[in-house]
C-alpha cells in the first residue's frame, strides 16, 4: 500500500523540481485535451508555447506582456510570504489604472515631464489605497482578506465599467465602451523607439531585484518571513504583526498599481472595459511558480506571459476558443499545488497484510 508521509523537513530538491514536474505534466495533460478537441497535440503545444518566440518581434511582445505580472507576482511573493493573502490584485491593478488615467485624461496638455511622473504617483497610489483598505479591515474588524481583497476587485471592475461607459467616454468612440487615447505626453517612455517596449520592461526586474534584497537581507524581510513560518514566535520576539500586514498589503497593492498604470500608459493607450485579461490572478499563480521568491517570479512571469501570447496564436491559427489560456494556467496551478505536497511529504510503499490472525 502506498502511504504519504511527512518528511520532518522541506525537501530542497523538490522545491525547485516540482514546479519542474508541475509543469511538464500539466504540458501533457493540455496534450490530451487537445486531442479531444480534434487538434494534434504536438502541433498545438508547440503553437502554444514556442511560436509566439518565434515570430517577429516576438521576444519584445513576451517582455511588455511579462511586465505586469512580474511586478504583480513579486507583490504577492512578499505578502504571501508574511501569511497575507491578498488576492485582489486584479482590483488593485485596475484602481491603480483608473487613478493614473484620470489624471492623463483631465490634464492631456501637461508636459510630459510633470504629467507622466503624476501618473505613476497615482496609479501607485491608487492600488496601495485598495490594498491598504483590505489590511484596515483585517486589522480593525478581523476580516478575512481573502475575501474582502476579491470583493473590492470585483467593486473596481464596476467602477471601470460605469467610467467609460458614462462620464469618461470618448465623444469620438463610435458608443465603444471606451475613453480618449491618452496624449503623447502621458505614454510611458519607450526603450525602444516605435515599438511598445515601454519602460515598465525594465522597471519590473529591478524591483524584483530590490524587494529580494529587502526579503534576504534586511531586518524587515527577516520579520516578514518569520510572521510566515512562525506567527507565535514573531509576536513573541516583539515583531508587530499588524504593521507588517499594513506594510505588505501597501506594497503589493502599490505594485499592482503601478503596473494597471503603466499597462494603460505603455500599452494601451486608453481605458476600456477589457482593461486586464486577469493579470491579477495569474499573477498569484505566477507567485506560487516562482516560490514566493522574487527571483523566481521574473522567470515565472515570463513563462505564464507566454501563455496569454500562445493562446491568441492558437486562437488565430488552430481556431481553439480563447479559454485555452485560462485551462492551461488553471491546470498549471493545479498540478502546481498538488506537486507541493513533495516539498513535506514523502511516499512509501507499506506492505499489506493479508492473512487474518487466528
Amino acid at each position: 500500500m502506498l502511504k504519504i508521509e511527512a518528511r520532518g523537513y522541506e525537501s530542497r530538491f523538490w522545491r525547485y523540481a516540482s514546479p519542474v514536474l508541475a509543469l511538464l505534466l500539466t504540458g501533457a495533460t493540455s496534450g490530451l485535451i487537445f486531442m479531444a478537441m480534434g487538434r494534434p497535440a504536438g502541433l498545438t503545444v508547440y503553437t502554444f508555447l514556442i511560436a509566439p518566440l518565434l515570430q517577429q518581434d516576438g521576444l519584445q511582445a513576451l517582455a511588455v506582456k511579462a511586465a505586469p505580472l512580474i511586478m504583480m507576482g513579486v507583490g504577492l511573493s512578499l505578502a504571501y510570504r508574511a501569511n497575507v493573502w491578498n488576492i485582489g490584485t486584479d482590483g488593485q491593478f485596475t484602481l491603480g489604472a483608473i487613478c493614473g488615467g484620470g489624471i492623463a485624461l483631465a490634464f492631456p496638455d501637461a508636459p510630459a515631464y510633470l504629467l507622466f511622473p503624476a501618473m505613476v504617483i497615482a496609479g501607485t497610489l491608487g492600488g496601495m489605497a485598495s490594498g491598504g483598505l483590505v489590511a484596515w479591515l483585517r486589522i480593525r474588524f478581523n476580516a478575512n482578506e481573502i475575501l474582502t481583497s476579491l470583493m473590492f476587485a470585483y467593486i473596481t471592475q464596476y467602477l471601470l465599467v460605469y467610467l467609460v461607459t458614462g462620464p469618461w467616454r470618448d465623444p469620438q468612440g463610435f458608443g465603444f465602451p471606451q475613453t480618449a487615447l491618452l496624449s503623447d505626453t502621458a505614454l510611458a517612455p519607450r526603450l525602444i523607439e516605435d515599438t511598445n517596449v515601454h519602460i515598465g520592461v525594465l522597471l519590473a526586474p529591478l524591483i524584483a531585484i530590490g524587494l529580494w534584497f529587502m526579503l534576504e537581507k534586511s531586518l524587515l524581510g527577516f520579520q516578514f518571513r518569520v510572521l510566515g513560518q512562525a506567527t507565535r514566535a514573531a509576536k513573541f520576539a516583539g515583531f508587530r504583526e499588524n504593521r507588517l500586514v499594513w506594510i505588505a498589503m501597501l506594497i503589493s497593492g502599490g505594485l499592482a498599481g503601478l503596473a494597471g498604470l503603466l499597462e494603460v500608459s505603455g500599452t494601451l493607450g486608453q481605458l476600456t472595459t477589457t482593461l486586464s485579461p486577469g493579470y491579477g490572478f495569474t499573477a498569484i499563480i505566477v507567485a506560487f511558480l516562482g516560490r514566493l521568491n522574487p527571483l523566481g517570479v521574473i522567470p515565472a512571469g515570463l513563462l505564464l506571459a507566454l501563455t496569454y501570447l500562445g493562446g491568441d496564436a492558437a486562437q488565430i491559427n488552430l481556431g481553439l476558443p480563447n479559454a485555452v489560456t485560462g485551462i492551461f494556467q488553471g491546470i498549471l496551478l493545479f498540478y502546481l499545488l498538488g506537486c507541493d505536497i513533495l516539498l513535506l511529504n514523502r511516499f512509501r510503499w507499506v506492505p499489506s497484510h493479508a492473512k487474518a490472525v487466528r
